[in-house]
């Protein structure tokens, strides 16, 4: 009868790849007319990408990829802050780390204008005082009108652009894919961004940004590296400073996937076979530290001889000094004497008041006693001395090593009091190589899993299917059937194998029996909203109508303003009302005046108000 074949394991490794500087590039012959070339920046929370808007060899994707992060020292000078590739290993500085992000909102202009002047430099733009090239910009989905202003502000007058453009990563990445299916505009659907803090449901209707019907769901690719962590943490506490957050990045991306079905991927998991063809075994770095416990009788009676000659020594050394510290304050009393036996009394009397003493024979007790000492420590020390192999601790002296064993610091106990253990007994054995390895099983699906349960976190909130049915509920049917013919999945974290199964699952559940549906993953999810702002660039010179802000308007209308087109934002204006101040009626006057007092006299009278309880103060004057 044939055997079955052990399941081949997998093991891998960390790639731990280090960043090098970006080179800093020469302005290309193409960006030298007069017509200037705009720079498209996506500004993403995990990465920023920025290249030119031009067509031709070299400039078919972004220039610059980095790390949306700056580092810089307390007190350390503006030009020693490291941006992006610059630092080359994240965790040494993790605690160091700034981003210009609040969740997916920029709010720290500092390391915004950081990155900014990064960009810049390394795009080879050498003007001083301005950039004379038109910005687009991609920014969050319905983005507060402070933020948008506040970042107009820093482009305008820090950077003096002619002209930038604002759009929403997401439906850049939608209007990409769309132009390469040949789909014919105005475009109707319904996107499903998910990037490094937050998700998106963004409906898109005949081409325009339902920007009342968004939603945010606040669990993305930073919780699902956090919960990675905590769960390998808690696995393997013995490595806790081998589990990173930059590590458990490589393993979201390199080896987890998204369960079709969940419950059924699990229950797959309980079978042993499943579970060694499928676990990931991730190696790192071998130590010769090893945790104890699998050690020959030899080396333990070796381990126990030299414990106890350490304890001797240590015993031996306390001894010393014990007697030489009641050897000091004998001779100094004793010296306390002497000056009674001279008749120095006044000299005796205030000696004793140094001591903390009453009487001469309260001296002579404590001189008595230590002398006792003195003799008695003497005696244990020769004792010592003669007496090798052996060791008596008093009942007084403490263990000074805790780790070594109460049990040899004590007199009661002989030296081989606990048994030995017959050498023929069987000793688990210890894999060393299995000690230094990670098993990723289950862990593969459940952190992906937390972008549809939130609650596996702990997060009180919708998952993204769930706030996706929540948003067709508030369409009409139609609408609804017109909104899921293009479901368009992109970001960074929607690039789990299994996405658009587990996402086509959902919706057959949650759509009505015989209903039609469509799913469409971006081509490339993390970079398609860069090539999307270049393609709305390329289409849409700078200076035209419809999606760019010049200089004169934002001096005009605000930085709160925006330019709509296809792919940004709804322009929803800050209306301030102003009070309308109304004059109220004149009562009739209670008194008049007489002959000899003031021309004006104010009388004032107050009346309660229905419904408020408050005082309306009404000023007469005559």
């Amino acid at each position: 009868m044939a055997s079955k074949e052990p399941p081949v394991c997998q093991i891998f490794s960390f790639q731990d790849s280090k960043t090098s500087p970006d080179p800093i590039f020469e302005l290309p012959a193409q960006c030298l007319t007069q017509t200037a070339v705009p720079i498209v920046i996506d500004n993403g929370s995990f990465q920023t990408r920025a290249g030119w808007a031009a067509t031709g060899a070299g400039f078919e994707s972004p220039r610059l990829l980095f790390r949306s992060v700056a580092a810089r020292s307390r007190g350390a000078a503006r030009s020693e802050t490291q941006i992006g590739n610059d630092i080359p290993n994240l965790e040494p500085l993790r605690w160091l780390l700034k981003s210009q992000f609040d969740r997916n909102v920029v709010v720290n202009l500092e390391i915004q204008e950081l990155i900014f002047d990064y960009v810049f430099t390394h795009l080879g733009i050498a003007s001083e005082g301005s950039v004379e090239h038109p910005i687009v910009l991609t920014e969050a989905p319905c983005n507060p009108l402070h933020c948008r202003q506040m970042m107009s502000e820093l482009l305008f007058e820090c950077y003096r652009v002619p002209y930038v453009s604002y759009g929403v990563d997401g439906l850049y990445s939608f209007y990409h894919n769309n132009s390469q299916r040949r789909l014919q505009p105005p475009h109707t659907g319904i996107i499903l961004s998910s990037g490094y803090h937050s998700s998106h449901i963004l409906p898109v209707v005949n081409g325009r940004l339902d920007a009342v019907n968004c939603k945010r769901v606040n669990v993305a690719g930073s919780q699902a590296a956090s919960y990675l962590q905590r769960l390998l943490q808690l696995k393997y506490p013995g490595h806790l400073a081998a589990i990173t957050l930059s590590r458990m990045e490589e393993l979201l991306h390199e080896h987890s996937y998204t369960a079709v079905d969940y419950h059924e991927e699990l229950e797959k998991w309980r079978s042993p076979e499943f579970y060694e063809r499928e676990v990931h075994r991730i190696q790192l770095p071998f130590s010769g530290k090893v945790p104890g416990g699998c050690v020959s009788v030899e080396e333990r009676q070796e381990r126990r001889a030299q414990q106890l000659r350490r304890l001797q020594e240590i015993n031996a050394r306390r001894r010393e000094e014990k007697l030489q510290q009641d050897q000091e304050r004998l001779d100094r009393l004793m010296a306390v004497q002497e000056l009674l036996e001279d008749g120095l009394l006044d000299q005796f009397h205030k000696s004793l008041v140094q001591l903390n003493m009453d009487s001469a024979e309260e001296l002579q007790s404590y001189i008595n006693k230590l002398q006792l000492a003195v003799e008695q420590g003497r005696q244990k020390l020769l004792h010592s001395d003669g007496a090798e192999g052996k060791t008596e601790v008093s009942e007084l002296e403490q263990p000074m090593d805790e780790g070594d064993g109460v049990a040899l610091m004590d007199s009661d106990f002989p030296e081989d009091t606990l048994p030995e253990k017959p050498a023929n007994v069987v000793q688990p054995v210890f894999n060393m190589a299995e000690y230094h390895q990670l098993f990723v099983g289950t862990e593969r699906l459940r952190c992906p899993e937390i972008l549809f349960q939130p609650s596996l976190t702990g997060e009180d909130q919708m998952g993204l299917m769930e706030t996706l049915q929540y948003v067709l509920a508030r369409y009409t049917p139609e609408q609804q059937e017109a909104l899921v013919s293009n479901v368009f999945l992109t970001g960074g974290n929607m690039q789990y194998p299994g996405m658009k199964e587990r996402v086509e699952r959902e919706l057959l559940s949650m759509r009505p029996f015989q209903s039609q549906f469509k799913v469409t993953m971006a081509t490339r999810p993390a970079l398609d909203s860069w090539f999307g702002a270049r393609d709305w660039a390329l289409e849409h010179p700078a200076g035209g109508a419809e999606g760019w802000i010049s200089r004169q308007e934002y001096e005009e209308k605000g930085g709160e303003y925006l330019s709509e087109h296809c792919a940004s934002n709804t322009f929803v204006p800050l209306k301030i009302v102003k009070p309308v101040l109304t004059r109220p009626a004149e009562p009739p006057v209670a008194s008049q005046t007489s002959a000899g007092a003031s021309p004006a006299v104010a009388t004032v009278t107050s009346t309660p108000s229905s419904s408020s309880g408050a005082a309306v103060v009404t000023m007469v004057t005559s």
